[in-house]
Parts: structure tokens; C-alpha cells; sequence
């Protein structure tokens, strides 16, 4: 009998640990090795792979959550270990790449803009994650994000550089301009300025096909000219916070008393961008 009862024990430990169940961390380890090769590649000087690692750790990073709902294998250790993989990539990687690549040359300050940068990501995280068993919010609290998601963060942050790979303009590398720039992005991720989740964006019937053509020519310009489909897609985005914030106000005013959701949209993981 006590045998017997040996071999269920194992059974259930060998389907808790079923390969379903291990793909969405899989996923977040790619992201977080994408993000620390980031740093590699920057130490070498290897601009342009230093920010397709990290654009490799943003898609990783939004497969992770997305496949674990659909296997559903969600677990809380797959929460934090996404949380920390998102500081690595999202926070640490796209500093030491700047750094590397023109803050070094104002020494002490540009190390100061690094870290205000880091620690801005840190906080945003942290604070996202002490909101997830809230549930108090408004079912509509979902469809927004307080503050810039941490993927978007590290498109944004990187704007200057991503324009100097296209363009070539050396007043793109002035520490002066990726300064400022870390300066705002950083005040952004810690922001109560709600940005929109697009993956609770729901396409109608009528508008699948044209999204869908959207989404390919979006992917041929992409394969045709990165950088500047790159660029174009990050200005865009930073284009629709006004309009984010104004769609806010408005669920604000009408629908205050909305049920509760069951928890807010989870970036440690998933909905990003």
C-alpha cells in the first residue's frame, strides 16, 4: 500500500512538472539571456545587436504570460521570475548600452542619468507588482497601464540610438540629447499617466483583415528597413498617450462604480507595447 502511494506521489510530481508548465518560464529565461547579451554585445561595441537583443528579450518577454494563459501554468514563481527578468532587460541592459555608447563621455553625470534609469524601471515593476491582487479596480482599470510599461520604456529610452542607426547624425550620440531623453523616460515609468494595454484590445469582425494586412506590411518594412520601422512603431506609441490618457478620463467619469476586475493587466509578463 505505502508503494502504491509512492508511485501516485510521483505521478503527480511528474505531471506538475510537465513540459507545458515549463515553457512560459522557458520563455522568460530567453528573455532575461537576450537582455544580459545585450551588454555583451554593447561592451564590444555591436550597436545594432545590442538593440535587437533587447528587442528580442521585449518579444520573448510578451510571449511568456500570453502562453502561460493559454496552458494555463501561471504561477506566482513565473511572476517573479518575469519581474526580475524585466529589470535585467528592460532596466539594467538598455543603461550599460547607453552608457557604453555616449553617456561614458560625461563621466559622472551619465552614470547618475544610468542609474536614475534603472532605479525608475525598479520602481515601476515594484510598484506594478504590489497592485496585482488588487481587487478593488474597476473592470475597465484593465485596459490601461499606470505609468509606461517596461518593454516600452526600453524602446523609448532608446530612441536616439536606434535614430543614429538609421540616420548616421552625430547629434543623435550627444550625451546632451540621450540625457534628457533617459531623464523623461524614466519620469514616465514611474508616471500615474495611464497608457493603453493593447492586449485588451478587442478587433471586430469587419477590421481582422485589414489588421491583418496592416500587421504584414508592417512586418515587410520591417525586414525591408528596421530601424526606421522601429522608430516610426516607438513614435507612434509615445503619439497615443494623449489619447490614452483622454479614453482614462472619460471610463473615469462614466463608469466609476464599474465591478471590480479580477486583477490589473499584468506587464510583469505579457502585455507590453
Amino acid at each position: 500500500m505505502r508503494r502504491d502511494g509512492l508511485m501516485r506521489m510521483r505521478r503527480n510530481r511528474l505531471r506538475d512538472h510537465s513540459i507545458n508548465r515549463l515553457i512560459p518560464n522557458m520563455l522568460t529565461l530567453f528573455a532575461l539571456c537576450a537582455g544580459l547579451t545585450s551588454i555583451r554585445f554593447a561592451l564590444d561595441q555591436r550597436w545594432e545587436q545590442a538593440v535587437l537583443a533587447i528587442l528580442f528579450a521585449a518579444v520573448f518577454d510578451a510571449l511568456d504570460g500570453r502562453i502561460a494563459r493559454l496552458l494555463d501554468s501561471s504561477s506566482k514563481f513565473g511572476a517573479e521570475l518575469d519581474s526580475l527578468s524585466d529589470f535585467v532587460s528592460f532596466g539594467v541592459g538598455p543603461s550599460v548600452v547607453l552608457f557604453m555608447w555616449t553617456m561614458h563621455e560625461v563621466k559622472g553625470i551619465g552614470w547618475a542619468l544610468t542609474l536614475l534609469f534603472s532605479a525608475g524601471m525598479a520602481l515601476r515593476l515594484a510598484r506594478f507588482n504590489t497592485k496585482l491582487d488588487n481587487a478593488d479596480l474597476p473592470a475597465w482599470h484593465s485596459r490601461f497601464f499606470t505609468g509606461v510599461p517596461a518593454p516600452a520604456g526600453a524602446g523609448l529610452v532608446l530612441l536616439p540610438l536606434i535614430a543614429w542607426l538609421e540616420f548616421r547624425v552625430d547629434i543623435l550620440r550627444s550625451p546632451f540629447l540621450v540625457g534628457p531623453v533617459m531623464l523623461i523616460v524614466a519620469g514616465l515609468l514611474v508616471s500615474r499617466i495611464p497608457t493603453f494595454s493593447f492586449k485588451r484590445l478587442k478587433i471586430s469582425q469587419a477590421l481582422v483583415l485589414p489588421t491583418m494586412v496592416a500587421v504584414a506590411v508592417v512586418t515587410a518594412l520591417a525586414l525591408a528597413e528596421p530601424w526606421l520601422t522601429l522608430l516610426l512603431v516607438m513614435l507612434t506609441y509615445l503619439a497615443c498617450i494623449p489619447f490614452s490618457m483622454a479614453s482614462h478620463r472619460r471610463l473615469q467619469l462614466q463608469r466609476p462604480l464599474a465591478t471590480p476586475a479580477a486583477a490589473p493587466a499584468n506587464d510583469a509578463g505579457a502585455d507590453h507595447f
